[in-house]
């Protein structure tokens, strides 16, 4: 998998990657709104962000880039192209491993993410993202389908998540880390940066 991200070139999380190609993508939520805006506007140059803010790093798999563990995902990056967009450069790069809070899978495995209450940034603003609108395919649904997809999805709302066990602790009987990860890669190059959230100084 892919993903990108655009980066101003006066920032210093800008050299950062530029010089470890790597960074670490953490998802934030209504419960981080504090210091994810404060991790906008305060650069690593002048302060230590997570000593600041409370937020927990954590070692990541595949790079030296710190993962945050307050944070219900984090991707890990390794930058493959830069391209100049003017004020900002876009780092592509490939996805070496997702790590996903064990708190918000369901006893089937099924990752809600939207009970993690995720924000978003729009125009100076940040948003919590509100209600389910639909799913994909539903305007075409047929009206069973439809009725049997809604009444699940009430039981599933009203039941919560179901912390599960990762099947490397049914395995060895051993206690896990909150953090599930998918899509891992055996590569462990590259240098550290202090990527931290949406938007970094």
């Amino acid at each position: 998998a892919m993903t990108y991200i655009s980066v101003r070139k006066e920032r210093h999380s800008h050299k950062l990657i530029k010089e470890s190609s790597e960074f670490v993508i953490n998802l934030t939520t209504e419960a981080l709104v504090h210091p994810t805006d404060f991790c906008g506007v305060r650069s690593g140059r002048d302060v230590n962000k997570f000593e600041v803010t409370g937020l927990t790093p954590v070692p990541a798999t595949h790079v030296k880039a710190p993962l945050i563990k307050e944070s219900p995902v984090n991707i890990e990056c390794r930058v493959t192209q830069v391209i100049e967009l003017g004020s900002h450069d876009m780092f592509m790069a490939e996805v070496l491993a997702v790590h996903a809070d064990e708190t918000y899978f369901d006893d089937k495995g099924k990752f809600h993410l939207d009970q993690s209450r995720p924000i978003c940034y729009s125009h100076g603003a940040y948003f919590g993202l509100g209600e389910q609108l639909g799913t994909f395919g539903y305007s075409v649904m047929k009206k069973k389908t439809k009725e049997k997809k809604e009444k699940k999805k009430q039981t599933t709302e009203s039941a919560g998540p179901t912390r599960r066990k990762s099947k490397s602790q049914k395995r060895s009987g051993k206690k896990s880390s909150s953090k599930k990860r998918t899509g891992s890669k055996t590569s462990n190059k590259g240098h550290t940066n202090n990527k931290s959230k949406q938007k970094s100084k």
